[in-house]
C-alpha cells in the first residue's frame, strides 16, 4: 500500500469541544479509514502550522482523496493536506531514471 503524509489543523470550535470533552480522535476516525482499506500507521499532535501530523496508508489515490475530502467537509479540521510519499529505494530509482532523461527548458 502507498504511504501518505496527512496534515491538518483543528478549528477553534473543534479545540473547544476537545477541551470540554476530550476524545481520542484516532479511535473515532479509524472506522472511516478501514472502510476504504486504509490505515493510520502513526499519528502525532504537533506545535506550529499543523495540529495533526499522520503517516497513513491507502490502497490508491482515490481512497486517500476520499478521506481528505470527508475530513475537510466535516468542518472540524482545516488545511487538510495529503502528500504522497515514496520509499528511499523508490526515490533512488527515480534519481537513477532522471539521470537517463534530458529536458530542454522553454526559451533555451
Amino acid at each position: 500500500m502507498a504511504h501518505y503524509l496527512l496534515t491538518a489543523s483543528y478549528t477553534a470550535g473543534a479545540w473547544a469541544a476537545q477541551i470540554k470533552n476530550p476524545q481520542d480522535r484516532l479511535e473515532v476516525v479509524k472506522p472511516m479509514f478501514d472502510a476504504v482499506g486504509g490505515s493510520i500507521e502513526s499519528a502525532y499532535m504537533s506545535f506550529g502550522e499543523n495540529d495533526l501530523v499522520c503517516i497513513v496508508q491507502f490502497p490508491d489515490n482515490i481512497s486517500a482523496a476520499s478521506i481528505a475530502m470527508t475530513l475537510a467537509a466535516g468542518g472540524g479540521v482545516t488545511s487538510v493536506k495529503t502528500t504522497p510519499l515514496i520509499s528511499i529505494e523508490d526515490g533512488m530509482e527515480a534519481i537513477k531514471k532522471a539521470g537517463s532523461l534530458s529536458y530542454t527548458p522553454p526559451g533555451s
